[in-house]
């Protein structure tokens, strides 16, 4: 079979040609699209670089990137490719928010499609039809907004469609954030009491005391170890959390990352209370008896509160046993209240996310 070569005898590669005419080069490719291309250099030399450019551009995308036509999940891709500064737990969260809510829906619209109203039935669609709290929609947008940003700087676009839409749909639904719900002094005690003397409650006990006690956020709640805890001198060193991923195949097992502080100040080391160093004290004895926590998380292990598989709990799970704690204390207090002819005394639902807080008034 001939080869074709070029003015100088040089064998040309398939695709390629030469122009007597000129002395020009040009290389022939089908683009991502399936469209027929031609780019052309003065020598083979720089045709042949603009062809290992091209490749790699079109392993990446970037053509059609460029031309507007790639979808809003390759934008949000290269766009996370660009935040090495994130820490791993922040990053994981982006992930997680883009692939729950976004990936299968509004990523595989066209970047240079999408428009304002897009995005304002989009959040509304999430809101009214999908049940999610304007929370959820503000970390959805944290996520989406730098994403366009990006395509913004980068010529694709002119303007950001996400622009203030999250603010309309947030004034048309009530304008103001969920606000989490806290616990009286008198309520605390009351939910405290039933739990510990509830059998089938009883083995968060030791747990609440803790949360409650220490005030902990919930993720350094579940990462606490012995290794943080002095009860000689009766303080807890703070200086790590857990936070905790789904896992893909929904078995029981929890996969958690190690996080550290983003400040100074996470780092503290917190006094014991007189009820807190009892119930950590009744728990290290116990554990000495039954075995220590040895599961690794990120090279920490030794971890102090777990679940019936030996793993640290997840949030999740605090939770839904807060939930069943307070139904079934509050449907009990019901009946005895009918009983005793009185008004019940009810707990209100709360959770454990960020802080526990409580009311002092």
């Amino acid at each position: 079979m001939a080869c074709r070569k070029d003015g100088k005898g040089r064998v040309l590669r398939k695709g390629e040609g030469y122009r007597k005419g000129d002395g020009r080069y040009s290389y022939v490719y089908i683009d991502p699209l399936g469209k027929k291309r031609t780019i052309y250099a003065k020598s083979l030399v720089k045709l042949r670089e603009r062809e290992e450019q091209l490749q790699k551009d079109q392993l990446d995308g970037l053509d059609i990137y460029v031309a507007g036509k790639a979808d809003v999940n390759f934008l949000f891709d290269r766009y996370i490719s660009t935040k090495t500064e994130l820490r791993s737990t922040t990053y994981s969260n982006y992930l997680y928010t883009w692939n729950h809510f976004i990936r299968d829906t509004f990523g595989k619209k066209k970047v240079r499609d999408v428009k304002y109203s897009d995005v304002l039935f989009f959040y509304t669609d999430l809101i009214n039809n999908q049940g999610l709290q304007i929370n959820t929609l503000e970390t959805i947008n944290t996520v989406l907004r730098p994403t366009f940003q990006l395509a913004v700087r980068d010529d694709i676009i002119r303007k950001n469609p996400v622009d203030g839409a999250y603010c309309e749909v947030k004034k048309r639904n009530g304008g103001a954030r969920k606000t989490r719900r806290a616990l009286t002094v008198d309520q605390q005690r009351k939910f405290m009491e039933y739990v510990a003397k509830n059998p089938f409650f009883y083995h968060w006990y030791p747990f609440f005391v803790f949360l409650l006690g220490t005030g902990c956020r919930i993720g350094e709640a579940i990462g606490i170890r012995w290794d943080d805890i002095d009860l000689e001198n009766r303080i807890i060193d703070i200086n790590h959390s857990l936070t905790y991923y789904q896992r893909a195949d929904d078995s029981y097992k929890c996969e958690f990352r190690v996080s550290l502080p983003k400040t100074e100040a996470g780092n503290r080391r917190i006094p014991m209370m007189q009820q807190v160093y009892d119930v950590l004290q009744e728990e290290y004895e116990r554990q000495k008896q039954e075995g220590f926590c040895v599961e690794n998380v990120d090279g920490m292990t030794n971890f102090v509160f777990t679940n019936r598989f030996g793993m640290p709990h997840n949030p999740a799970a605090v939770n839904r046993a807060i939930k069943r704690i307070v139904d079934t204390h509050n449907s009990e207090e019901e009946v005895a209240a009918k009983k005793e002819k009185r008004e019940p005394v009810m707990i209100p639902r709360f959770s454990c996310h960020g802080r526990v807080i409580i009311r002092t008034s």
